[in-house]
This record gives structure tokens, C-alpha cells and sequence, in this order.
């Protein structure tokens, strides 16, 4: 119970910190996170809404209807955006 008490403030701790943050922190340490947890892609499974919408995607390439982009000109874009 003890544990419990203390994942929760820290939690708490967190979410409050989070909310001080700006959009591009948020965006900066949503990224860290998900570098951290795409480390060992083996323990990292794709719920299965993924196959159909890489499905549609896969479409829309070949209909001509999607863009391939950089990723690093893509993040920089949405971190314009949102600023």
C-alpha cells in the first residue's frame, strides 16, 4: 500500500509539472519517452489498428494521395505549428 501511495504522488508530481511545460517541452519529452521505449522493438507490439491503417496508408501512396517526408523536416513542422 505503501508503494501505491508513493507511484501515485509521484504521478501527481508529474501531471503537475507536465501542465507548467509548454507545447514544444511536451513535444521534447514525448519524444524522449518514445526513443526510450522503441530501445528493444521486440518488447514493443503494435496494437492491431496499425496493420489497417498502414493498410490505407499503403493505398493512398499508391493512388498518389500521400507524401513521403522526411522525419526530421516533419517533427520540426509540427513543432512550428504548435509554439
Amino acid at each position: 500500500m505503501e508503494r501505491l501511495v508513493m507511484v501515485s504522488f509521484y504521478i501527481m508530481t508529474i501531471s503537475i509539472q507536465i501542465e507548467r511545460m509548454s507545447r514544444a517541452e511536451k513535444l521534447q519529452a514525448m519524444e524522449a519517452i518514445w526513443a526510450d521505449l522503441s530501445k528493444d522493438d521486440a518488447v514493443l507490439e503494435s496494437p492491431a489498428w496499425h496493420h489497417s491503417e498502414l493498410k490505407r496508408t499503403e493505398a493512398r501512396m499508391a493512388a498518389g494521395q500521400e507524401q513521403i517526408r522526411d522525419w526530421t523536416d516533419a517533427k520540426q513542422e509540427l513543432r512550428k505549428r504548435f509554439e
